[in-house]
């Protein structure tokens, strides 16, 4: 899902050496032809996102691959708030930065696109795997003792669900059980996780009934295999959830521009959604759970097609989904979330770009609602 292609962004230029021209050509126009129809046109910037009051002390976040591995981030980074994390096809916090080489981090290349698919997703590369644990959870301390990240017994609470399947391509199981070892360092405890390993799925978003035939490959990664992922993350991460109903609201397309005033190169779209049941915009006290989509994902595709919206109505449920653009400047062409450093060398932390807009929708989505 990400181009091979050596980027680095050093605070003052973003320097970007393709290594396979025509697959960038050929990335590009998929994710031009992959967008389906929507409730936002392109060059829509939606409606204000309403304030409603929602309990955002009881946050919860997934995602599939780059969004995967950018729930893993806001979760970490955001711990006080965030209780449960789904990682789909998605690696362990900080991997991208972990599992640079001291030589190249001599030369200024700090998380790379090249490093991060190399180690990151493929398990392995040159003989070069997965950072070590040890390697990752020294990382998340030093950050947490800096105050970059909220204090680490927030995490210990989370519930934690994890998926891979033996055959995705992309992102290897090796990956996603690094995911998950990592957090089981961290303290949270074996009862609280929730791993899944499949077989049959390949790299995509797991659906009972929508996306292409289970097995083939997925040009929107939605797949088709009588799995109801959303309703699994969700399940678990909040055990009191009850069966699923059909959406009764209509999608809100909201502007994103206000919560990225101020912030550089954050790579966010203009527009994002969010699925509010009518009882949460009748009255506040809601829970919001956020969905990061994967590369080539951005729209109302995967928004759509998910599943979550479908467990909102009957739980009392904001379901938030931000959007990231891709770039035409070769930075992020396939419009992932910054796993690996594009937006700023603070990527990781509360002050990264996207991890600190995410957090300002949850702030304005927790603001009471006003008087009717």
């Amino acid at each position: 899902m990400l181009s091979r292609a050596l980027c680095h962004r050093d605070g003052r230029a973003v320097r970007c050496l393709a290594l396979v021209l025509s697959g960038w050509i050929a990335a590009l126009t998929a994710l031009a032809s992959s967008s389906g129809a929507g409730f936002a046109q392109s060059g829509s910037q939606g409606v204000p996102l309403p304030a409603l009051g929602a309990n955002i002390e009881s946050t919860s976040v997934s995602g599939l691959s780059a969004g995967a591995f950018m729930a893993s981030q806001f979760h970490v980074a955001h711990s006080r708030h965030v209780v449960g994390v789904g990682i789909v096809a998605g690696g362990p916090f900080g991997c991208a930065e972990a599992a640079t080489p001291w030589f190249a981090r001599w030369f200024g290349l700090t998380a790379t696109v090249y490093w991060a698919t190399g180690r990151c997703m493929a398990g392995s590369r040159l003989g070069l795997g997965i950072p070590a644990n040890r390697t990752l959870e020294a990382q998340v301390h030093a950050l947490a003792q800096s105050g970059r990240i909220d204090p680490l017994p927030g995490i210990a609470r989370a519930r934690v669900y994890v998926f891979t399947s033996t055959a995705d391509t992309i992102v290897k199981s090796p990956a996603v059980e690094a995911a998950e070892a990592l957090y089981a360092s961290l303290g949270v405890p074996r009862s609280s996780f929730a791993p899944v390993r499949r077989t049959d799925a390949q790299h995509a978003f797991v659906t009972e009934e929508k996306g292409a035939e289970c097995g083939k490959e997925a040009p929107d990664f939605i797949t088709d295999c009588n799995y109801d992922q959303a309703g699994a993350i969700l399940r678990h991460i909040y055990p009191d959830v009850t069966g699923k109903t059909q959406p009764s609201a209509t999608l809100t397309v909201f502007d994103q521009r206000p919560f990225t005033r101020g912030l550089n190169a954050h790579g966010l779209a203009d527009a994002g959604y969010a699925y509010v049941p009518p009882q949460c915009a009748g009255a506040p006290g809601c829970r919001v759970h956020v969905v990061f989509h994967g590369c080539k994902q951005a729209g109302e595709g995967f928004v759509r097609d998910s599943g979550y919206a479908e467990w909102a109505d009957n739980n009392r449920l904001i379901v938030l989904f931000p959007q990231v653009k891709a770039s035409a400047d070769g930075v992020n062409p396939l419009g992932c979330w910054d796993w690996w450093g594009y937006t700023g060398s603070d990527y990781l932390t509360q002050t990264g770009p996207q991890i600190a807009a995410v957090r300002r929708m949850l702030d304005r989505l927790a603001q009471p609602r006003p008087p009717n």
